[in-house]
Order: structure tokens, then C-alpha cells, then sequence
């Protein structure tokens, strides 16, 4: 009766609080609500280190701190979150914890796709951007399941960014670009036929110039518009290779909570100071 007793005040304690939260919501709504906000999930380690938890618990506290944030942001009216789950340099580490963070990335990825799931919840369509080859055949497969599974999805955007580093992202997006390039000014040279190649050669001119829109077409997050805040727990001020084309215009939010500390209270001072510094920031953009 006790434990019947204890669940019902559980419940009631639950709504109440969701209740509030979505009021809260609603009053954050008279401001500007940002479209994209990006995380760098930054603090697992030391959690854990701080909590005398085992390896590898750092990252599953992290996790669920991630789907609250998830819940949060997509009941806030925010489209488009996107996190940076995994580095390229990451795989420098040692090759028992990288292949810890493999396993527990299969095993949230197939999470994902549970009924219950946050991403059917709020009707989320998962992308995963990144040098998608660099991992390993078990999770490479599960993130393609995965986007197949959501592509449906159409209410809000969650891009997870694995094997990702920014300077891989411009360096590709360049070569992505160098070959649609020459590939035209062959298609273009084999239509003009034996003409004289002084001529040839002005006349093409244009075809080999590489503009900003021909690596903005290839740029891996070219799915969304830029972020409007970005989020980096630990108190760190740092990038850490990671979205360095897109932020130019965006808030940089670094609260010293690691991130498994994450929680309402710091998306509500993000969208905040958001709403504080938008003047600023749209008129950065129109400059840009």
C-alpha cells in the first residue's frame, strides 16, 4: 500500500513539474526561441572521476543527461539540436575506450529506435554527420538503420556528429567541390569540341573557380542552418575543432556544470542571454 502510496505522489510530483516547465516555456516564448542550438558534451571523464564511478559511467550519466536536454529543447520550439558525440581525435585514446564509447554508441543508437523512444516521442529525424567510414562496421550500419528509420520524422532535427572534426568537414566539402568543378569543365570542354585553346581556356575560366556557395554545398552540415547557440559544459571557452565554418554568429554559452550536470536550469539561461544578444546577432548576420 506504501509503495502504491509512494508511486502516486511519484506521478502527481512528475506532472506538476512538467506542468511548470511548460508554462515556463510558454513565457520564453514571448522572446525569440532559438532554431538550432549545438552542444559539445564535454565533462563525461571527470563526472565520473568526481562521482568515484567506474569507466565508461561517465558517458551513460551523459547520455541521459542528453535526452532530458533533448525533451527540453523540442518542448521549447527549438527545430533543429545538434551534438558532438564523438571527435576524430578521439580515436587517439586508448583503444579499450574507444572501443567502449563503439559499444555504448551501438547500444544508444539502437536505443533510439525503440518505440518509446524520445525520437517518436518528438517525431525526430536523426542525422549523422561525420567521416561516417572511419567507424566501425556494427555502429556504421545502426546510424544508416537509424536514418533510415526516422526519415520520415519531420518535426524537429537531431544531428549526432561522429568521427567529425571541422577542418576534415572544410578539407572535404574543398575536394567535394574541386571535382564537381573539374568535372564540369570537362562536360564543358568535350561539348565546345577542337576550338582554339586560348579561347578554351577563357571561356572556362569560370568553371574552375571554386566560390563560397560550391563548398557550402558540400559542407556535411549543410542539412541545417547555423547555430544559434552553442553549449559547451565544463566552463570551457574552447571549440575543439568542432563546427568552426558554422559559428561565426552564434552565442557561446560555457557553464562550468560538467555535462552528466546539465539540466533545465542552464537551457533557460542559454535561450535568456539568447534573447538578450539577438539584436546584436542578426545584425552580425546581415553584415556577414
Amino acid at each position: 500500500m506504501e509503495s502504491k502510496s509512494d508511486s502516486y505522489a511519484g506521478s502527481l510530483v512528475a506532472s506538476l513539474l512538467s506542468r511548470m516547465r511548460r508554462f515556463l516555456f510558454h513565457v520564453l516564448s514571448t522572446g525569440p526561441i532559438p532554431n538550432h542550438i549545438a552542444f559539445i558534451l564535454d565533462g563525461n571523464r571527470r563526472y565520473a572521476k568526481k562521482q568515484k564511478l567506474k569507466e565508461g559511467m561517465g558517458h551513460r550519466a551523459g547520455f541521459l543527461a542528453l535526452m532530458s536536454l533533448m525533451k527540453y529543447c523540442y518542448e521549447l520550439g527549438v527545430k533543429y539540436v545538434t551534438i558532438y558525440a564523438f571527435s576524430i581525435d578521439n580515436f587517439k585514446r586508448q583503444p579499450e575506450e574507444v572501443q567502449g564509447l563503439m559499444d555504448l554508441m551501438l547500444e544508444k543508437i539502437e536505443g533510439l529506435l525503440k518505440e518509446e523512444s524520445i525520437v517518436n516521442q518528438y517525431g525526430v529525424r536523426v542525422y549523422f554527420i561525420g567521416n561516417l567510414k572511419l567507424l566501425n562496421a556494427p555502429v556504421r550500419d545502426a546510424a544508416a538503420k537509424a536514418m533510415k528509420a526516422t526519415a520520415n520524422n519531420d518535426k524537429s532535427i537531431l544531428l549526432i556528429c561522429v568521427a567529425y572534426t571541422s577542418t576534415d568537414e572544410i578539407v572535404h566539402a574543398a575536394q567535394e567541390a574541386i571535382e564537381e568543378k573539374w568535372g564540369e569543365t570537362q562536360e564543358s570542354s568535350k561539348a565546345s569540341g577542337a576550338q582554339n585553346s586560348d579561347i578554351c581556356q577563357e571561356k572556362h575560366k569560370g568553371h574552375r573557380t571554386i566560390k563560397l556557395a560550391d563548398i557550402e554545398r558540400h559542407i556535411y552540415m549543410g542539412l541545417a542552418p547555423d547555430p544559434d547557440i552553442l553549449v559547451r559544459t565544463s566552463g570551457e571557452s574552447r571549440l575543439s575543432n568542432f563546427l568552426l565554418w558554422q559559428t561565426s554568429t552564434c552565442l557561446l554559452y560555457s557553464p562550468k556544470a560538467l555535462w552528466p550536470e546539465i539540466g533545465l536550469r542552464h537551457i533557460v539561461w542559454a535561450v535568456l542571454n539568447f534573447q538578450r544578444v539577438h539584436p546584436y546577432l542578426e545584425k552580425r548576420r546581415k553584415q556577414v
